[in-house]
């Protein structure tokens, strides 16, 4: 994937859910190595944006355009197969905490596996080299067979990204990724986030509350209040003032 080329576009976007305008007159472009932070209130809109990009969600109003494709335009089948190439990583993890970790690591296999390997896959593992691969670099090898709900929140964590290296997108989106972890943690998944994306070459996009992990670790910062974009800076450039406005009540 070429530097500077657009990943994904936002032509005068709006989303609303009944009479709540989520989203309003959003332009917005996101070019390939990038590492974009979305900060803001709850309800500014960060998670609303995420959806949008990841095709989950359609604008009510312009349009949004990911590798190159218009997804209101798209087919079911076609925007799974965009989807296939957009990684996300949600606050609530989505992992199946019965299962042990190398199943869910290997949900990232999903979108090209038949569904009679994923099922043989449950009864015997496949793949667990390229699993092993993904939880040692993310930190925690000696967990691939153990059961996901005796990990910690910072270790599921781990998993949820694991799942996503194996996938193996150009782009990962990541939602809130760190609101339920103690501050430690959280700087160890945004250290982790921000290091394998530029190892690999990766884009991200994260949303998050704390203005001091969007600043420390991501190079472009968008803020948002009530829907509407205030500010689309570099993180050396985000300035006191600008911070202000977009918190004050």
């Amino acid at each position: 994937m070429n530097v500077n080329e657009i990943l994904f576009e936002l032509k005068q976007v709006n989303q609303q859910f009944g009479r709540l305008q989520a989203l309003a007159d959003l332009d917005l472009q996101i070019r390939a190595g990038e590492r974009v932070a979305l900060v803001g209130s709850s309800g500014a809109g960060k998670s609303t944006l995420i959806r949008l990009l990841n095709g989950t969600l359609r604008p009510t109003g312009g349009e949004v355009w990911a590798l190159g494709r218009c997804l209101s335009r798209l087919s079911p089948r076609q925007l799974r197969q965009v989807q296939q190439h957009i990684g996300t990583i949600y606050q609530q993890f989505h992992l199946v905490d019965s299962l042990a970790v190398i199943h869910n690591v290997n949900a990232g296999h999903l979108s090209h596996w038949s569904f009679a390997k994923a099922l043989f896959s449950l009864i015997y593992p496949l793949e667990t080299e390229t699993a092993a691969i993904a939880l040692r670099r993310v930190g925690i090898p000696e967990k691939l067979y153990e059961r996901t709900d005796r990990l910690s929140g910072g270790q599921q964590q781990r998993v949820a990204l694991a799942r996503v290296l194996v996938q193996n997108p150009p782009v990962i989106l990541a939602d809130e990724p760190v609101s339920s972890l103690d501050p430690e943690r959280s700087r160890e998944i945004m250290a982790l986030l921000r290091d394998l994306v530029t190892e690999t070459g990766k884009t991200l996009v994260v949303s998050l509350h704390s203005i001091d992990l969007a600043l420390h670790y991501c190079n472009r910062v968008i803020g948002l209040r009530e829907g509407r974009m205030q500010f689309d800076a570099p993180a050396d450039a985000v300035t006191k003032a600008m911070i202000e406005a977009l918190y004050r009540l």
